[in-house]
């Protein structure tokens, strides 16, 4: 009797795991979700998920979707092509969408075909449409003006900003640290630089030159993260690394600890795991991080993005676990399980 009931529940699990019965499928997914596709932003914006990259044409483009797991299918629109000729030209690389102030922004690195030449540039958007089109507001550098990608916002309690992104601390490249600045508006950065992390741990300094790099910002009630991206990316070494804010000075780097371990690594079937952004479910109930990963051991830059729920230490730090193989069967977010 315990044989046939064990069955019954096998293939019960079978028929919702099986993309072949309509309905009970809706029920799990799989990654990747997007094949292309790398330096994933996603926001959640009234009841719908945007996701935010660079693409075919040197264009920014924005999907939208009701479900997270079908931004690979979803309504997808240019925003923004660069004009030719321009110090902004060429090389668009991860574009995030940011809701500041009342508007939407894009912050994104160009330059005019010469990876030297990198910079971080501001987009402005519509009040209230992330696909309608932006316009060009503007380059948006520290009082240094050293190359510079991957920008991304802190706003702190009480609407203060700060841009955090990642760049050279001289002209040559030799590696890659994050900084932070004060910003006076959404598009200006309103003091210099300061250093918050180096590359220097052994998992930091896989690949030449050394890498940190694609930081982003993570809120767990008053505890403050950044997760970064650390080693070469174009390796199958790259992982997740993260700071942790003391509740001093933001801008004083002592305020920001650097654990000694990665948080989210490869493991034997997914090479490169990094350059993510989170996201909360439509209902609010489970925290979502959506990152790239290499197609294969050895892929470099040949990427796809895949999603992955996390939870929550004791002490208030993201528990991310390990990348799910590709092909395992998911549950959807909680607001399409009801």
């Amino acid at each position: 009797m315990r044989a046939i009931f064990a069955a019954g529940v096998w293939l019960f699990l079978g028929f919702l795991a099986s993309p072949a019965h309509g309905a009970a499928a809706d029920l799990m997914f799989t990654n990747p979700i997007v094949a292309p596709g790398a330096d994933p932003w996603v926001v959640l914006w009234k009841d719908a998920y945007y996701l935010c990259q660079s693409g075919v044409g040197g264009s920014v483009w924005v999907t939208r979707s009701q479900r997270l797991p079908n931004l690979g299918r979803g309504d997808r629109r240019s925003v923004w092509t660069p004009p030719s000729g321009t110090a902004w030209s060429k090389e668009i690389w991860a574009p995030e969408l940011h809701y500041l102030q009342g508007k939407w922004w894009i912050y994104v690195a160009a330059d005019d075909g010469d990876n030297a030449n990198h910079r971080m540039y501001v987009l402005e958007g519509d009040v209230e449409d992330p696909q309608a089109p932006f316009t060009f507001k503007g380059k948006i550098a520290a009082p240094t003006d050293r190359w510079a990608i991957d920008a991304t916002v802190l706003e702190m309690p009480g609407g203060k900003l700060f841009l955090i992104w990642s760049g050279w601390e001289g002209t040559n490249n030799v590696a890659q640290h994050l900084y932070l600045a004060p910003m006076s508006n959404p598009w200006t950065i309103s003091g210099e630089r300061v250093r918050i992390s180096s590359p220097e741990l052994a998992w930091e300094t896989r690949g030449r030159p050394l890498v940190n790099e694609g930081p982003e910002v993570l809120w767990r009630g008053p505890h403050l993260f950044i997760i970064y991206s650390a080693s070469g990316s174009w390796g199958d070494d790259y992982c997740l690394g993260q700071l942790t804010w003391t509740e001093g000075e933001v801008l004083n780097p002592k305020s920001w600890v650097k654990k000694p371990e990665p948080v989210f690594t490869r493991t034997e079937k997914v090479f490169g795991p990094g350059h993510c952004s989170f996201v909360k479910s439509r209902d609010g109930a489970e925290d979502w991080m959506v990152y790239h990963s290499a197609v294969s051991a050895g892929a470099g830059w040949n990427r796809r993005i895949n999603i992955q729920k996390f939870t929550w230490n004791a002490d208030g730090s993201p528990h991310f676990g390990r990348p799910v193989d590709p092909g395992t069967p998911l549950a959807q977010p909680s607001e399409n399980l009801r």
